[in-house]
């Protein structure tokens, strides 16, 4: 019977590690169980014990191999942050925040939060018409007079991009869920702004959730030449081949370049100790994060994250 257990167990857990080491994210359920590829560490612990019970060498082996591949794979994915950004000159420095409000929920808490941490740029997914609402208060109208709002008729579709500095409304990346754009006049340079909030893997939905983050690559990859910041709720982790492809085109996780690559935003409710960082801010090379910090938000299934970045002249 232990040795039954650690076979099936060991075969799942090998099924998952093709697909990241082949950098492809398979059919249901492998998408879903690569967002959480840092916790099949205990299901191959269990393996390992099992087969070590049943006194299968071959098993023992098996599982020792799934464990050195999995902690392999849980290493930070991305180079990490350039020497002395703190030092050299920039164009300008100012902070991101990117929060999911799950329907609207967590209105109060981002207006909170925004007032207390006062970022420069805001993007925000799932923003309603209670949302909106909120945004359009005298305190928050004063403090980010320029925004590009979408898709608000839906609750968990709408998307708002605030910002202090200036904003001319660029077509975004077509979505099911509104994925608004913008270029932003910061420190004399322009710099392109994107929200992105493609949809979540689920089993009925792996086929939009692909194309829609193969927008953003694109997007990504066509920057023509100006600074780039994409932020939002991206649905995927570093352990997806479609957010690695994204990373590819020359764009930066801050939170990995600040050494939080592995930092849980989703769920809220068994975040930090557990749980998935899906929530990103993206930077191309001329953006360089100084600082990241994650923060709750009550009423919301994610945490947001809020980055200080610089930026460096082209």
């Amino acid at each position: 019977m232990p040795a039954a257990v650690a076979a099936l167990v060991l075969l799942g857990l090998t099924a998952v590690l093709v697909a990241r080491g082949t950098d492809r994210d398979g059919p249901t359920p492998l998408p879903q169980l690569l967002a959480f590829l840092p916790w099949l560490l205990a299901p191959g612990w269990l393996a390992l014990l099992a087969a070590v019970l049943a006194r299968r060498a071959l098993l023992v082996v098996w599982a020792l191999g799934v464990l050195a591949a999995t902690g392999w794979y849980v290493q930070p994915y991305g180079p990490a942050a350039p020497d002395g950004a703190e030092e050299r000159p920039a164009k300008a420095r100012f902070r991101v925040l990117t929060a999911n409000l799950q329907r609207g929920g967590a209105t109060d808490a981002l207006v909170e939060l925004a007032l207390r941490e006062r970022p420069q740029v805001l993007a925000v997914q799932e923003c309603d018409h209670r949302c909106v609402r909120a945004l359009q208060a005298p305190r928050l109208r004063e403090a980010y007079p320029h925004r590009v709002v979408a898709g608000v008729d839906g609750g968990a579709r709408g998307s708002a991009l605030l910002s202090r500095y200036p904003l001319r409304r660029t077509a975004g990346v077509p979505g099911e869920l509104a994925m608004p754009g913008a270029v932003a006049r910061i420190g004399g340079e322009r710099v392109r702004i994107q929200v992105a909030h493609p949809m979540p893997p689920t089993p009925g939905d792996l086929d939009t959730w692909r194309r829609e983050l193969d927008r953003l690559r694109r997007l990504a990859a066509d920057r023509d030449g100006l600074p780039t910041l994409i932020a939002g709720d991206f649905n995927s982790s570093q352990d997806h081949a479609a957010f690695r492809a994204v990373l590819a085109t020359g764009m930066h996780d801050a939170a990995r370049l600040v050494g939080m690559s592995r930092t849980p935003t989703w769920p809220s409710r068994t975040a930090p100790p557990l749980g998935a960082q899906i929530d990103h801010v993206l930077l191309s090379k001329e953006l360089v994060p100084l600082d990241g910090s994650f923060h709750d938000l009550p009423g919301s299934d994610h945490r947001a994250f809020l980055a200080d970045v610089k930026l460096f002249p082209r």
